[in-house]
């Protein structure tokens, strides 16, 4: 237990040394991978660590900011270690949503903010086992948030219909929330 305290403290010190303002430069990170740290993000959004929740909000935070998906999953990313991390969905949730004129802006569980648009587009997928829809929209490189189901509903709500599908706009993109039933 000390040496994965010690590594996740070691984590949050290393992230805190990293340069300037805003998110750090992970994609130009490479540092040598050190393993696994017990540290799983569940599908409600819930960071753990060794099966407890990380009960600081500042310290999810500051994790999520060095969160990177690389092609063998999700990492922690310092200048100097690469931690892998189990994530269950998607490592974010969006949780609330704002319009602004035709901007879409959500907000984030860990305080991203992200205005649908082409480059941060919102999909909506369909669970093949349940048939529900499974909403997300993109937040930063290939991070995702899984927008919430009251979040999806004010989406359908404000949609508009096209060709026998829901559409919302924003950005100046269009994007499909399903077919009308």
């Amino acid at each position: 237990m000390d040496d994965a305290k010690n590594g996740l403290n070691a984590v949050a010190e290393a992230v805190k040394q990293a340069p300037g303002h805003g998110l750090p430069p992970v994609h130009l990170w490479n540092p040598t991978h050190c393993g696994e740290i017990d540290i799983v993000i569940r599908a409600d959004g819930v960071w753990t660590h060794e099966g407890s929740p990380i009960g600081r909000e500042a310290l999810v935070r500051l994790f999520s900011t060095v969160l990177r998906k690389d092609p063998d999953g999700y990492h922690l990313v310092t200048p100097v270690e690469k931690m892998r991390i189990r994530v269950e969905d998607l490592p974010f949730r969006a949780v609330a949503m704002t319009q602004e004129g035709d901007a879409l802006t959500f907000s984030t569980d860990v305080g991203d903010q992200v205005r649908a648009s082409a480059e941060d587009p919102i999909v909506v997928e369909t669970d093949a086992a349940t048939g529900e829809p499974r909403p997300r929209v993109h937040v930063r490189r290939d991070l995702w948030a899984r927008i919430a189901r009251p979040v999806f509903y004010e989406l359908v709500e404000m949609a508009e219909a096209k060709d026998g599908r829901l559409v919302v706009r924003s950005g100046g993109g269009t994007f499909d929330l399903g077919a009308l039933s």
